[in-house]
């Protein structure tokens, strides 16, 4: 019997003085834990991650043994311990036939976690790690957790939780100048070129736990070998119950641009070579039919392109159409003859929607996976008569991206309110059976990829009105209570500023654009909308909220624990001083184009301060990125952070009207910005329209 369950997270901290209602479950000595005799692969991972946790606490590892913590997987228990965990007279029928859920509380004095499967028994060991202070970013966050004398849960805890959506997880993707690059060097380092191998997925599906995900679209960038082709990366996925998928132009978990061998299997196309696509495609379901896998339908080009061999409108259709029949016989005849119970999911991404909009046929068991604009805005939601489809609905959405007319693959910028915005109206038309977020490497987005997949487990986690509230709760997990509530308020404001304008776009240039026209498809650097004259000079204005909010950062920066540094580095500094650098350069560089051209320039004053100013921001850029890669927590990132994917023309060196000299440097380095707002021309808006005054505003009389 299923049952819908309205959850109440419990906030509990954890004292470090004893009181008479608190269950303690570390007082001195070791932590220890005790389970039932059998369990799943998933929660000993958890186990060890558990332990690791402990030792970092306490200072030493958790172990098995008798103890105050009693751990249970009901799918796999026996009737002899299903009876004995019976006497605490649990909420079972809450929990049992919900995948991924558990229970955890306080009974008998002990500490009970109780899930219904092995996911969910691992997710309920790591939330009493969360409830130690351990953040789920411990490990690619570098967030180190404070020593505790004393850990305990009040003798009235219970917690009883279940996933809103039933299938999360990230797409690693556009992986080229992070992921695989930092994955060569400090990881799969003996592999050879191009391979992402099962000790990067082993740290990902760590990290995936902890964010209480269970789904994974593997890396498949041409250049990265395949998933499939990399001894032990299936196994470790196994290992880890994470349920494989593939994108929108991979069907039946095929990796096309790896794995395709034209020279052997001829073209890539359904209307002329079906026997080898089809035999193709049926080497894999049989490859993967007993492992827990989510089967792509349908067809598009080797790589994000269009289908190869078929026209537009009704014969893309009809083509469409035979490939999911036959794709549909094929996990018929591999995976289960109920269709029913094999998740499949079909994505009316670009051309293909279309097609769906036309009259393509999709079966009422597949569910229907709607994407984002590749910018964070929904293009189609399911209509009235797509909400009631038997296989639900699902959102593919970009926290990075790669493509015209902008890639953004350096910073993660994406506003919470946006992401929070879309998910939620998502939610609300009924796409809530797998939801996916797209990114170049999961470090790099810790927030917003916190954010997305606390929706994704607890929909009611976050609303409108606490949206700020689940940012300065992630800030205090990550650097404390007293920082990360000092944090809330810039770090509102760099995702404000980067919402004018992100950082990878101030170049005001496009790409893939005709290269007959311009060299690599990539259109030059250009001035930027950003007016030193209009709106009582917003250039200038923009360019002072940045040196605001990095006077901001600097004060809290003082406050961090020296165990933290590194981790306020990567999630704070970096991209807070890299975002305001970019614009300074940007802009500056604009201010010295508009001042003077080459033949003066050298003896222009005003053009020379503003260049000086743009190439030190260049350099400060350049300065940080290093300083990520080779001294961040002791080189661990190294080649993580390319502060130039793709070398577009925006990451490079300022377009100035002419070199500036060492001793122009020298000069005009430390040059003070002098913010000139004129009130002439200004848009006004009604002041009640806004919350707080920029530094150096004054009232004005009003007759």
């Amino acid at each position: 019997m299923k049952f819908k369950i309205i959850i109440t997270l419990v906030a509990l901290s954890l004292l470090d003085v004893a009181s008479a209602k608190d269950v303690v479950w570390y007082s001195g000595g070791q932590v220890t834990y005790s389970t039932q005799k059998n369990y799943g692969t998933v929660v000993a991972k958890a186990l060890d991650m558990f332990s690791s946790d402990m030792k970092a606490v306490t200072g030493k590892p958790a172990r098995k043994g008798p103890g105050k913590i009693e751990i249970y997987q009901l799918d796999m228990l026996t009737q002899k311990e299903f009876k004995a965990l019976s006497v605490y007279k649990l909420p079972i029928e809450k929990i049992i036939d919900n995948p991924d859920a558990f229970w955890m509380g306080t009974r008998n004095d002990k500490v009970v976690i109780v899930g219904s499967n092995g996911r969910g028994t691992a997710y309920g060991i790591l939330e009493l790690s969360r409830k130690a202070g351990v953040s789920p970013w411990v490990d690619w966050g570098d967030v180190v957790p404070r020593r505790k004398s004393y850990l305990a849960l009040d003798s009235k805890f219970e917690t009883l939780q279940r996933p809103s959506v039933e299938y999360r997880g990230v797409f690693i993707n556009d992986e080229d100048w992070s992921t695989r690059v930092w994955n060569k060097q400090k990881v799969d380092i003996h592999s050879k070129e191009g391979v992402i191998g099962p000790h990067y997925y082993h740290r990902l599906f760590e990290l995936l736990l902890r964010l209480r995900a269970n789904t994974l679209w593997p890396a498949m960038h041409e250049g990265t070998t395949a998933f499939f082709q990399v001894e032990g990366n299936k196994e470790v996925a196994d290992s880890f119950d994470i349920i494989l998928g593939s994108s929108h132009c991979e069907p039946i978990l095929r990796n096309n641009v790896a794995e395709w061998d034209r020279s052997k299997n001829g073209a890539y196309n359904w209307v002329t070579n079906r026997k080898q696509v089809e035999q193709y495609w049926r080497e894999r379901a049989q490859e993967t039919a007993r492992m827990g896998a989510l089967y792509t339908l349908g067809m598009r080009g080797i790589h994000d392109g269009a289908m190869e061999g078929v026209g537009e409108g009704i014969d893309h259709v009809s083509a469409l159409q035979s490939v999911i029949d036959e794709q549909r016989n094929i996990l018929r005849q591999t995976v289960n003859r109920d269709l029913k119970k094999v998740p499949q999911v079909f994505i009316p991404y670009k051309e293909v929607l279309q097609a769906y909009e036309l009259g393509l046929k999709v079966p009422d068991d597949v569910m229907l996976m709607w994407c984002d604009d590749n910018y964070g805005y929904l293009t189609r939601l399911p209509d009235t008569a797509e909400q009631c489809r038997e296989g639900g609905g699902g959102v593919y959405y970009h926290l990075s991206y790669w493509g015209r007319p902008h890639d953004y693959l350096w910073l993660t910028t994406t506003q919470p309110g946006l992401v929070y915005s879309e998910m939620r109206e998502a939610w609300d038309n009924n796409a809530r059976r797998l939801w996916i977020a797209n990114v170049h490497d999961p470090k790099v987005a810790a927030y917003d990829l916190s954010l997305f997949m606390d929706m994704a487990w607890n929909i009611q986690s976050v609303t409108a009105s606490s949206l700020q509230q689940h940012l300065c709760n992630w800030l205090v997990q990550q650097f404390g209570e007293e920082a990360g509530k000092q944090l809330v308020k810039p770090m509102t404001e760099f995702f404000r500023l980067c919402g004018v304008r992100r950082p990878e776009f101030m170049g005001w240039n496009q790409v893939e654009l005709d290269w007959s026209l311009y060299n690599n498809g990539w259109s030059p650097v250009q001035d930027t909308e950003f007016s030193a004259d209009a709106f009582g000079n917003e250039l200038e204005r923009y360019l002072n909220d940045y040196e605001k909010m990095k006077r901001e950062i600097d004060s809290v920066e003082r406050m961090i624990r020296p165990e933290l540094k590194d981790a306020f580095f990567a999630a704070v500094k970096y991209p807070v001083y890299c975002a305001a650098g970019m614009a300074t350069k940007q802009l500056q560089a604009q201010e010295a184009r508009r001042l003077a051209r080459k033949e003066d320039f050298h003896k222009n004053d005003e053009a020379l301060k503003a260049a000086v100013r743009s190439v030190k921001a260049y350099q400060e850029i350049q300065h940080l990125s290093d300083i990520y890669n080779k001294q961040m927590s002791h080189g661990k990132w190294d080649g993580l952070m390319d502060m130039a994917p793709r070398d577009l023309p925006v990451f490079q060196a300022p377009s100035l009207p002419d070199q500036v000299t060492e001793e122009e440097i020298s000069k005009y380095v430390h040059e003070p910005i002098v913010t000139h707002i004129e009130q002439e021309g200004c848009v006004v808006r009604n002041a009640c329209d806004y919350q707080q005054a920029s530094d150096g505003a004054r009232c004005l009389a009003i007759p």
